[in-house]
């Protein structure tokens, strides 16, 4: 059995203060886009996993594919009689959700191959368990999330209209440091409010909190934004905590940009 993990875009991202348990109140809304990594399944005595495409720093055990198997295991030990292969193409440290998706798509896939008939409920609890944007790739649909990106809110929000260009420099930005570096502040305008108006309206409106302080640490994403906006984006912004950069443009109607450079660009129509 084979599925395509996706990714995922953050349009705004206020962090709304910090818990009682370490982690981060956010609002947020994730919208999910067709930039993939390949995950396989397929049957054998005892489990292995193997990765290829871009390189993988986690150990084997620490990686969120095998910690899904293993968290199935415990009340299903058939999950674990498998091979599984994953094919890395989303970049770590990227802001783009990839890893959240993989282990996501990990669950649904043991869920459907050996007829767990888990409800959606259950396996939002189990892909809570694995990192706080796991929920949404269970749901895969644009929402409006708050939380620590678990309360997951369906939204009418569609951008066929638009062409997305997606820009990825290369530089990973570590979450844990990101949300270090954070000033809290009170946020400005509601997202769920805002996501409803316009994209023409988004700009300097709909903001990613992070985009402060990593924009400091790295300035070259400060300029990339700039470069989509001078190129005629419509709304230019971060994704998570970074370091993927994306711009909004009307459709088909793309410039042709940083070709010149290393970086990792792609359009979605």
């Amino acid at each position: 059995m084979i599925v395509f993990p996706n990714s995922k875009l953050n349009l705004g991202l206020n962090i709304t203060g910090k818990r009682r348990d370490g982690f981060h109140n956010l609002e947020t809304v994730f919208y999910p886009i067709a930039f993939l990594d390949v995950l396989e399944a397929v049957p054998a005595g005892d489990f292995s996993f193997a990765v290829s495409g871009l390189q993988v720093q986690a150990e084997p055990e620490n990686n969120l594919c095998v910690r899904a198997v293993r968290i199935l295991e415990k009340e299903f030990p058939q999950c674990s009689r498998i091979n599984l292969h994953l094919h890395k193409v989303i970049p770590m440290g990227s802001g783009l959700g990839g890893g959240s998706a993989d282990a996501a798509f990990t669950l649904e896939l043991l869920n459907r191959k050996f007829n767990l008939a888990l409800p959606i409920e259950k396996l939002l609890d189990y892909a809570l368990q694995l990192g706080s944007d796991c929920p949404f790739f269970i749901v895969n649909q644009p929402c409006f999330a708050t939380g620590r990106g678990e309360f997951l809110q369906k939204i009418n929000l569609d951008l066929k209209d638009y062409s997305i260009l997606i820009v990825n420099p290369g530089i990973s930005i570590d979450t844990s440091w990101a949300f270090s570096q954070l000033d809290l502040e009170t946020p400005g305008e509601s997202i769920q409010k805002m996501i409803g108006e316009p994209p023409e309206k988004w700009r300097d409106r709909l903001v990613n909190d992070f985009e402060k302080p990593v924009f400091i640490a790295h300035p070259e994403l400060k300029s990339i934004k700039n470069t989509l906006y001078d190129s005629g984006a419509i709304y230019a912004s971060m994704t998570g905590s970074g370091s993927t950069m994306f711009g909004l443009f009307k459709k088909k109607q793309v410039p042709r940009l940083f070709n010149d450079r290393h970086y990792m660009v792609r359009v979605f129509e």
